[in-house]
């Protein structure tokens, strides 16, 4: 009986190898979440869990990262018909996360549209008034517009740095990667510094509750989108964007990924902050 296998493949398409990182990953998550609630309760040993999940998400998803770009650079196992598969996943991937936003809006545009100020049982007693009297909220052409700005030059840096990959100057590519990453880092850290000078806590009322869900889930894509960034820029110094049929498909997903921040961004702008305020 002849017992061996074809080297070549009938058909264009990838059959994934047994991978231990999907089902790690969703426990390194759950420890990460787990820490995230303990810290927030000040609970026992809520510093350790925390930074446990940050380390082992943060390897997992090094680990994981790192055997898709084999597939696609080494293995050639990103053929056209897998492209098209996997882009299809991250328009649906995107998609899920435009629901998630819309929770948020809806959630917003309740509490602000018919504020509640008094309750008896179900019955409104009382009409509210938005914001709510005891909430200082920011003034939206501080650093909220600041932030806007940031995030618009940013959408221009990942379009010039998509160009130039088009164009195969690596030089360039390199740059206006490098100048997206560095305006990403300095909208998290102005957001951050908001958050620390900010006059309401999370559990001061609906209005804090959704403002902070809502512009903090935000900064949690910026922060995702910013190590996406990260992972391309190392990349293109190493030219991995320019072997022939990659399909860059590592930068356009981060490209898709870090446009549809910015759009999100520009509707908190408008109604969280204008009309919110």
């Amino acid at each position: 009986m002849n017992n061996s296998h074809p080297t070549t493949k009938s058909h264009l398409f990838h059959i994934v190898d047994p991978s231990p990182w999907p089902i790690l990953t969703s426990f390194a998550l759950l420890i990460l979440v787990a820490g995230g609630v303990s810290f927030m309760h000040s609970y026992k040993f809520n510093h350790y869990i925390l930074a446990f999940g940050v380390i082992s998400v943060a390897y997992c998803l090094y680990s994981w990262w790192k055997d898709v770009i084999k597939e696609g650079i080494i293995d050639h196992s990103h053929t056209e018909p897998v492209r098209h598969g996997l882009r299809i996943g991250m328009a649906l991937f995107i998609l899920t996360e435009i629901m998630f936003f819309g929770v948020f809006f809806a959630s917003f545009f309740k509490s602000s549209l018919s504020p509640v100020g008094l309750l008896d049982g179900v019955w409104v007693i009382k009409q509210g008034v938005w914001p709510p009297p005891n909430i200082k909220v920011f003034d939206p052409f501080d650093i909220p517009f600041i932030n806007t700005l940031i995030l618009l030059l940013s959408g221009t840096t990942v379009t010039w740095a998509h160009y130039a990959l088009e164009e195969r100057n690596q030089k360039d590519c390199v740059t206006a990667l490098g100048l997206t990453i560095i305006l990403g880092i300095f909208f998290t850290c102005m957001q951050a510094y908001e958050y620390y000078h900010a006059g309401f806590k999370f559990t001061d009322g609906i209005y804090p509750s959704n403002f902070y869900l809502a512009t903090g889930f935000h900064g949690a894509h910026v922060i995702i989108g910013t190590i996406f960034l990260i992972v391309c820029y190392f990349r293109a110094r190493r030219g991995d964007f320019a072997i022939k049929n990659n399909g860059h498909l590592g930068f356009e997903f981060a490209a898709w990924y870090w446009h549809f921040v910015d759009v999100v961004w520009l509707f908190l702008f408008t109604f969280v902050y204008i009309f919110g305020s």
